[in-house]
């Protein structure tokens, strides 16, 4: 947009523009000062810091409201991981006559905030009564100034800050950081909740937690016992009160019909093997999630021959204090119904295998693990034909070491799309998670798993396990039609990885891990053993809900990065010499929601004699 009557005027169009946006959007959502916000998260221990938000995907744009028991200054924004310094923050407040204030700003250090040259959120409404001060405003997914950190499917960081005056100090006693998903696809409002909707719970009862780091509790239960075909459509976690700490995840397993199951609850991965039959998942939650409800079209199908009567619930705990006495009646409330939907919904878990075979050397700043799942053999496996799956949703999964992960999609050798990923995973907020648009896996298609750890507080190898202390490398991606097909995970050889570190080579793959634990690792080396696991051959295990095991081999393709997407350049303040943005990264028209030719949704005629009359007046005042 060129403008030349100043600043203010410049501005003032800007959030003008953006308003108009937001009003004409082809969704019809209207994200304006009083439009009701999907979204809501408390973002503190207290509950003082309320957060509401809704978002347009077509037009890139996000509305934040935040709610502060305060009558000082508010501010919502992102930050990183390790530190808040370099975090946006958007700032607002009421003076004591009543005037507003209100900036886009970010933290020079933990201390000190500094206004950004470029102004890219836009007030929507702020407030204070006698108990909150409530600002929203918008602001666009990427803007062009490098002060504003994106708004991405990733988790989001979300800081918050407050004061109990109207002086921007910040306090580390009133500053904030909590992760998020904030843009997430389905809300349960959006959804079909029927009228006859049943509740089934599968808990585990009085188990006594172990007084050791990680344990994993298994039980066998049946499900709903119902005459025709129902549909399980929603889960949520059932945690006992005190526990929610100490409960890390909680799976549930299908078992096929012809499995002998024990009875009681032991160790899932312990002495008695029985206590690890049914590997199907059906169902999972992992700690910092919350409830999950399938889209209207599918459903977890239940009453019929071909569906499974029983089911494997599978609790990890987390006793890092050793606490004694500790019972937990924890586990998963499902919500079924008559009311069919379209489709029965399967899981597919890929990654890579949890074996000691994975690794990750000690001191690692960035180290890469491959899982590949090739399915051609799928329909071999199903014993029938496999329609195309189509994936509507995804949960990422690793532990402690994890920092990002990825699922890329391959056919006929050709890179065709990232399905999933997350570039700031949080081991602390693991919830399944909506694609914005059904991804379709044709039998032959090729999926590679990419997860990459940090280990730079670790001084001895990490290997793959089933203890918190361990690491996985696994995503579940939910789809329909179901198959019979439970898991696709890879592995790499590990002789050609003890080859290529010039280590003598052993004789058995076991003894590789004994080899690899004695390597003085560098940073020279660790990259060495990245490559080297990427380039060996990755055996591919294939499993079905009948415990039936194939295996076939392959190699890992090359990832073709995603590049950044176009940032909205603002025009509402100078932009800093150290902001300007390389070509590449320089603003995309704005564009209405909708199809390449949408039309825009009538604008009340209001709203236009406004804009229009606010153009004449500035035009008026740059003459």
């Amino acid at each position: 947009m060129l403008c030349t009557p100043g600043a203010m005027t410049c501005s003032l169009l800007f959030r003008l523009f953006l308003l108009l946006a937001l009003a004409v959007s082809s969704r019809g959502k209207h994200l304006g000062p009083t439009a009701h916000l999907h979204y809501s998260r408390f973002l503190d221990p207290s509950n003082d810091i309320f957060l509401r938000w809704d978002f347009d995907l077509e037009t890139e744009v996000i509305v934040f409201e935040l709610q502060v028991k305060t009558a000082g200054w508010v501010g919502l924004g992102v930050t990183d991981r390790y530190t808040t310094v370099g975090g946006d923050l958007v700032v607002g407040g009421v003076l004591p006559e009543g005037n507003v204030y209100f900036s886009d700003q970010h933290l020079v250090d933990e201390d000190t905030l500094r206004e950004d040259g470029s102004q890219d959120a836009a007030l929507l409404g702020l407030s204070e009564d006698s108990t909150y001060t409530t600002m929203r405003f918008s602001r666009p997914f990427r803007s062009c100034d490098p002060h504003d950190q994106d708004i991405t499917s990733d988790t989001i960081r979300v800081l918050t800050a407050y004061g109990l005056d109207d002086t921007l100090k910040l306090s580390r006693e009133r500053t904030f950081v909590k992760s998020i998903f904030l843009l997430q696809i389905f809300h349960p409002d959006d959804l079909d909740y029927p009228s006859d909707t049943m509740i089934h719970d599968l808990e585990i009862t009085d188990f006594l937690i172990p007084e050791d780091d990680t344990t994993y509790a298994c039980t066998f239960l049946p499900l709903p016992l119902v005459s025709r075909k129902h549909h399980i459509f929603k889960f949520e976690p059932k945690l006992t009160e005190h526990n929610e700490t100490m409960v890390h995840h909680i799976l549930v397993y299908a078992c096929g019909n012809a499995s002998t199951l024990p009875s009681g609850i032991s160790e899932c991965y312990g002495f008695d093997p029985a206590f690890s039959l049914c590997s199907q998942i059906i169902v999972g939650w992992a700690v910092g999630g919350l409830s999950y409800q399938f889209p209207d079209e599918v459903g977890i199908s239940i009453g019929t021959p071909l569906d499974p009567q029983w089911i494997r619930l599978e609790v990890h705990y987390s006793n890092f204090h050793n606490l004694p006495g500790v019972y937990d009646s924890s586990g998963i409330r499902v919500y079924y119904t008559a009311h069919l939907r379209k489709y029965d919904m399967g899981v597919l878990q890929l990654g890579v295998l949890t074996f000691p075979i994975h690794f990750l050397p000690p001191g690692a700043e960035s180290f890469m693990s491959y899982g590949l799942c090739k399915t051609e053999k799928f329909e071999e496996m199903n014993g029938a034909p496999v329609a195309d799956m189509q994936v509507i949703g995804y949960l990422l999964h690793t532990h402690l070491a994890g920092r990002a992960l990825r699922t890329v999609q391959y056919r006929n050798g050709t890179q065709l799309r990232t399905i999933c990923k997350d570039d700031a995973y949080d081991f602390n907020l693991q919830e399944t998670r909506d694609l914005p648009h059904h991804v379709e896996i044709k039998p032959g298609d090729e999926l590679l798993i990419e997860c990459n750890y940090q280990t730079l507080d670790r001084d001895s190898m990490t290997f793959g396990g089933t203890s918190t202390l361990n690491e996985m490398c696994l995503v579940f991606l939910f789809y329909y039609p179901r198959n019979n097909v439970s898991s696709c995970l890879g592995f790499p050889d590990i002789t050609h990885v003890v080859n290529e570190l010039g280590e003598e080579t052993p004789e058995s793959p076991m003894e590789s891990l004994v080899v690899l634990s004695s390597v003085e690792w560098t940073p020279e080396n660790i990259k060495t053993a990245e490559k080297a696991c990427k380039e060996a051959q990755q055996t591919v295990m294939l499993k079905t809900i009948n415990e039936l095991i194939e295996n076939t081999t392959g190699w890992i393709p090359d990832i073709i990065p995603t590049p950044r997407g176009p940032c909205l350049e603002s025009s509402g303040g100078k932009v800093e010499p150290q902001d300007h943005t390389p070509a590449r990264l320089r603003a995309a028209p704005v564009v209405l929601s909708g199809s390449d030719t949408a039309t825009p949704r009538r604008v009340p005629l209001a709203a236009l004699l406004f804009l229009q009359s606010s153009l004449l007046a500035m035009l008026q005042m740059g003459a």
